[in-house]
């Protein structure tokens, strides 16, 4: 695939050291800027022959096969619009919209349109959450109860990012997009989000926009996704995720404290790994960032996804109903009270809230707990099904 991509700042590197790295077919053939000095820097960067800071142009070069979205927040509505009216298949990074009817408008456009639109969540595709998925899927968690995500870091790196207009928001519209995601996979995206509560404060920076936030998302099998997001952490880029089933639990950590740590005075000179704040003391480099972040199994998905036919494991209508829930997670911490997520598209199962899981111990009594003592025991903590009395057997 020759590859157009738009932006040319933080992200669309991150995208374009993983689309040129170790030998893969898919090439960035042409940059559009709004800036012609970035757009020139980031040609010169990636070997490109061609740079514009026409938008519609690049969309348009006969050599573009598929237009990569790497803009702020508030110019991917005109960028997906500007694709659906060429045709042309488009990747788009996260989140989709600043809010859920801007999302929406692009998913409709792209789904009158005929052509193939990819949501760009690549927290959704690291190599520890695959694994977990499949364990997931595999049923070894048993049914979902409850998903923690958390993403924790200094602040964004570009003005933008700190402009409630154009960003759509502030950390939750940044960082809870990743969380909410990676719960609706945990949970099932089958299952209804039905509402939010969602607290939010604006602690350290003089902005106009959230810097932390903390969210709990209530789904129709009666799982609770929660979702912790922040501006305001210090000491680099806290990624951390849990999973809790009726059968087992999954911890990940994907930042900060993998089993990488270095110590240093400083005298050296290096990048250590995205929103590191120092270059001296007790470091926690990341071996190979792009992987750890996911980059190279979602252009796989992407692009694999292309040539088959098939949907990607990320669509717009994923990014349109993260959206909802963000949208209602805003209203949540202005009213304080739960919010309902409000989906003007809802394509999966209207699921009725799950009974409490139960366990026959005999024909009288439920089994509620078995525990095996320090002295060898083996207690078994019994509910009598007629009465209700609880009791207790010791073998």
């Amino acid at each position: 695939m020759k590859i157009a991509m738009l932006g040319s700042g933080f992200i669309a590197r991150f995208y374009a050291d993983t689309l040129h790295d170790q030998r893969r077919k898919d090439r960035i053939h042409l940059v559009y800027s709004r800036d012609e000095h970035n757009a020139k820097r980031f040609a010169d960067d990636y070997g490109l022959k061609v740079f514009t800071t026409d938008m519609e142009e690049a969309i348009n070069h006969p050599d573009t096969e598929v237009v990569l979205i790497s803009l702020p927040n508030h110019l991917h509505e005109a960028a997906v619009l500007a694709c659906v009216k060429a045709k042309v298949p488009v990747l788009c990074t996260k989140p989709l919209g600043r809010n859920a009817q801007e999302a929406k408008r692009m998913l409709e456009a792209v789904e009158k349109a005929g052509i193939f639109a990819g949501y760009l969540e690549d927290l959704c595709y690291t190599p520890k959450f695959l694994k977990s998925m499949k364990s997931i899927q595999g049923g070894s968690l048993g049914r979902i109860l409850w998903t923690k995500s958390r993403e924790a870091h200094p602040g964004p790196h570009s003005d933008w990012f700190w402009d409630k207009e154009k960003s759509g928001g502030g950390a939750i519209i940044d960082l809870g997009c990743h969380c909410v995601e990676i719960g609706r996979n945990f949970i099932g995206k089958q299952v209804k989000p039905l509402e939010v509560m969602c607290w939010a404060d604006t602690q350290v920076h003089p902005i106009d926009a959230e810097d932390h936030a903390v969210g709990l998302v209530r789904y129709a099998s009666g799982a609770i996704g929660q979702f912790e997001v922040s501006w305001t952490f210090r000491g680099g880029m806290d990624l951390r995720d849990e999973v809790m089933g009726t059968e087992g639990t999954i911890w990940l950590n994907s930042f900060l404290r993998t089993g990488f740590e270095m110590f240093t005075t400083g005298k050296g000179e290096g990048y250590i790994a995205e929103k590191a704040e120092s270059n001296s003391g007790w470091l926690f480099p990341v071996g190979d960032e792009s992987n750890e972040l996911g980059y190279p199994h979602m252009f796989t998905d992407m692009f694999d996804a292309m040539e088959t036919g098939r949907e990607p494991l990320e669509t717009f209508y994923d990014g349109y109903v993260v959206n909802a829930i963000l949208d209602a997670a805003f209203l949540s911490a202005r009213t304080k009270q739960w919010e309902p997520v409000a989906l003007d598209i809802w394509r999966g199962e209207e699921v009725t809230e799950h009974a409490a899981s139960v366990q026959d111990y005999d024909s009288d009594h439920l089994l509620i707990k078995k525990e095996i003592l320090p002295n060898g025991d083996v207690k078994l903590i019994l509910k009598n099904k007629k009465t209700g009395e609880l009791s207790q057997v010791v073998n």
